[in-house]
């Protein structure tokens, strides 16, 4: 793979009322070819009320859906009081699978 590219996939209860819903991401081969899919996963409460600020666990899969990475992003506050708590994603390579 020489190039990785990666769309978020629209959801109309978003776009029309603003209503956070868990995202979803096409990852796609230079030749637009679906390689990978990504699906976020956290609670209502956590989407709408901590914005980008939230934590998440995504799960990307393969075509035949099996589970390649995992990717958890903790909770991190950040304000001028804060400065250290900078955001982070921790990948989760699973054994036996190869990307």
């Amino acid at each position: 793979i020489d190039q990785v590219l990666i769309h978020q996939k629209v959801e109309l209860l978003e776009a029309f009322i603003g209503f956070e819903t868990n995202n979803q991401y096409e990852i796609k081969n230079s030749l637009g070819q679906k390689i990978y899919k990504a699906k976020e996963k956290n609670d209502c409460c956590t989407r709408n009320c901590c914005g980008s600020l939230r934590s998440f666990d995504m799960k990307i899969t393969d075509n035949m859906d099996r589970e390649v990475i995992r990717l958890i992003r903790p909770f991190r506050c950040v304000s001028c009081c804060c400065p250290c708590c900078l955001q982070e994603v921790c990948p989760k390579h699973l054994p036996g699978v190869s990307v």
